[in-house]
């Protein structure tokens, strides 16, 4: 299976170029912050609704359903099994209510003679309020479990999939200049921003090198048709470790290529090179969308609270 196809995770998506791709990057950076970091503290109706609009979010891009298809299900599928096994397991209160106070019995006697049986009075719950959502044999949902399940599910399919569509749909040096214009007041205190930013440029474009060398890695294992039952649990050991070793020499190989092409187009320092990043203008539909995250942490204060 082509891992770059199947996983495309810290890749960029040139074409088509969809209206998320036109955003200014610092928004959409923005807005992945809003997406990772409102979840917490949050109630699992915010949670939920933050899955669902990444999902709405992604149909409403108009990205090929190629790109995101298969990701999306395996995550979904990770998320549902997780609620469901979650939702079914002991929440870790086994204790069993019983009433403070004696059921109240109520009886009507005279002086000779019992008029009537004693009557029993069963008052009515105050409220709806139920811990037990449903039982059936031994398997019982609480509340307390519902919302664990509710919880891990939602931040789960949150956190990595979140990341995954700001990488599609932003480039690496669009990244990158938005972080450097975020963070350029801080030269004032003498901090490197330009060289934080070019290294995470280079971890970003070494992403894809590091999945390709696996894929190649792989399909070498392929074609030579390893029969790993016989091999047993030392041979099969030592290959994996001689895997490791060859893949970890590649990396080291194309650090060092990229590293010579760096240095034979005159990058020595960003004191001596300039570098030179996208320029970043704001839109009017950037500044609409800015004023909508502004509201939609509005609405997280607000109603998204955990109580």
């Amino acid at each position: 299976m082509d891992i770059l196809r199947s996983l495309p995770i810290g890749l960029y998506l040139e074409q088509p170029i969809t209206w998320l791709h036109r955003l200014d990057p610092r928004i959409k950076l923005f807005g992945l912050l809003t997406f990772l970091l409102s979840p917490i503290q949050a109630n699992g109706v915010w949670r939920i609704a933050i899955a669902v609009l990444l999902i709405v979010l992604t149909f409403a891009s108009q990205i090929p359903m190629r790109v995101w298809k298969q990701q999306m299900g395996i995550l979904l599928l990770l998320g549902f099994m997780t609620l469901a096994i979650a939702t079914i397991s002991p929440d870790g209160f086994n204790i069993n209510a019983q009433p403070r106070r004696p059921i109240p019995e109520v009886n009507v006697t005279t002086d000779k003679a019992i008029i009537a049986p004693p009557l029993t009075l069963k008052l009515p719950q105050p409220t709806p309020y139920n811990y037990v959502i449903w039982k059936a044999g031994s398997i019982t949902i609480t509340r307390k479990s519902l919302d664990l399940g509710v919880r891990v599910c939602t931040l789960i399919f949150t956190y990595l999939y979140a990341p995954t569509l700001f990488l599609l749909v932003t480039a690496p040096e669009e990244i990158t200049a938005a972080i450097a214009s975020i963070f350029s007041p801080l030269k004032v205190f003498k901090v490197p921003v330009v060289e934080i930013v070019l290294t995470l440029t280079l971890a970003l474009r070494f992403v894809p090198l590091v999945l390709e060398e696996v894929q190649n890695l792989g399909r070498a294992m392929r074609t030579r048709s390893i029969n790993w039952k016989k091999l047993g649990f030392k041979r099969t050991t030592q290959i994996w470790l001689v895997l490791a070793e060859r893949l970890i020499d590649n990396l080291f190989i194309r650090a060092e290529q990229t590293a010579n092409a760096m240095q034979v187009r005159g990058f020595t320092t960003p004191n001596t090179h300039v570098v030179v990043w996208n320029p970043l203008k704001l839109l009017p539909r950037d500044i609409i969308l800015l004023l909508l995250l502004v509201t939609m942490w509005g609405a997280r204060i607000w109603l998204g609270s955990e109580i």
